[in-house]
């Protein structure tokens, strides 16, 4: 039981570290000053107006710096765990993102029969897909939610297929959706729909719960999952409904905000006939760069380039390193800006004690003893 949880108490304990070291560090100031500690808490309590400007100067700067590397962090950590380590995917020459990559039908099939693909129940374990990036309208938010988002659309042939080439998951009641990829749906939340033929769509986790958001207050009350859209649940795009049949436990991930349904029917819906990629699924990381390896110099078939799956989603962390670098410029300026303004504060408040000041040092308090005790104020506020 100890071994299972011993990851966990190291973590607390690297977590404690900081807060044990500024501890630490009141005590050795507690230690160093002459100067009676009653004095501190009585100039807190009675210059509170003073201390509460303190302490909001030193949230501000640091609350809004941990923000923004917080953001950058995030979105490195999205990248680094999407991709499975032996899957490759394979785009058109030149492309570096799936939603300029263009790949013939007619390339696919020799693509996906090459050697090192491995093959589950006579078939291989290649994804065809398609991704778009498509406008979707808000129609009704609520106040204060925006009025339309961009909405990452992936379509493909076979789910099944393709959930176990991209190790996919669905939650507890959801099932993929069916080869005609539509099911007849009766709702009054779209009146103004005269269709009622739905697109069947599966759906990750984080966007399931980022459109719940965008229900009607007497629309979620009725719902069976307030926090996020579920099976059965509808919403409304480029004029048609869908339906969700299931939702991916894909938390962690860049799936996680996409939105897949059949390919046959999204992809002529929003102008691409084509196919974005082929993600094929090999034995190990080894076996994946190998087949990348001959793909970028030896396949002379179609023009085609192949990255790792997990090479391709790093790849995509090269514009972070862009918000990375402006967060860091904007840290270095607003932390010496911060340390400024704290500093002013705190010169401000020192200077409305200067009788205080006087008096102490009447008393024969040392200037060492009096700066001492006024840096384990500022601390404590800190």
């Amino acid at each position: 039981m100890i071994t299972a949880f011993s990851p966990l108490i190291a973590a607390a304990i690297d977590a404690q570290k900081p807060l044990v070291a500024s501890f630490a560090l009141v005590v050795v100031l507690v230690l160093l000053s002459k100067v009676p500690l009653s004095y501190n808490l009585l100039n807190v309590l009675v210059r509170w107006r003073t201390t509460t400007l303190t302490c909001l100067a030193f949230m501000l700067v640091t609350g809004l710096l941990i923000w923004m590397l917080a953001f950058v962090n995030g979105m490195y950590v999205l990248t680094e765990n999407s991709g499975v380590p032996g899957n490759l995917i394979v785009l058109s020459e030149g492309a570096t993102d799936e939603a300029f990559s263009n790949l013939g039908f007619s390339d696919l099939g020799d693509i996906e029969n090459q050697q090192g693909v491995l093959r589950e129940n006579d078939r291989q374990l290649a994804s065809r897909e398609t991704y778009l990036v498509v406008n979707q309208p808000i129609d009704n938010a609520p106040p204060g939610r925006p009025k339309r988002r961009f909405l990452q659309v992936r379509g493909i042939d076979e789910p099944l297929l393709s959930s176990r080439v991209h190790d996919i998951e669905l939650f507890a009641g959801g099932k993929w959706f069916s080869d005609a990829g539509v099911q007849d749906v009766e709702s009054d939340e779209h009146p103004e729909i005269r269709e009622r033929s739905a697109i069947q769509v599966v759906v990750g986790e984080g966007i399931a719960r980022e459109m719940a958001r965008d229900r009607q207050p007497a629309i979620a009350a009725k719902a069976k999952n307030p926090t996020r859209l579920d099976t059965g649940d509808l919403f409304h795009l480029n004029d048609r409904l869908w339906v969700i049949v299931g939702v991916m436990k894909s938390s962690g991930s860049t799936f996680d905000s996409e939105v897949w349904a059949r390919r046959s029917i999204v992809g002529p819906m929003f102008g691409k006939t084509t196919f974005s990629s082929i993600v094929l699924r090999t034995a190990s990381e080894p076996e994946a760069l190998k087949l990348k390896e001959f793909f970028n110099s030896k396949y002379e078939k179609a023009a085609v380039s192949a990255r790792t799956e997990k090479e391709y989603f790093s790849s995509l962390s090269e514009t972070n390193k862009q918000f990375l670098y402006s967060a860091m410029f904007m840290t270095v300026v607003m932390g010496i800006g911060g340390v400024f303004g704290v500093m002013n504060t705190m010169f401000a408040a020192i200077s409305q004690r200067i009788k205080d000041i006087g008096v102490m040092r009447l008393l024969g308090y040392r200037r060492t003893s009096i700066l001492v005790s006024f840096l384990l104020e500022s601390l404590v506020i800190a």
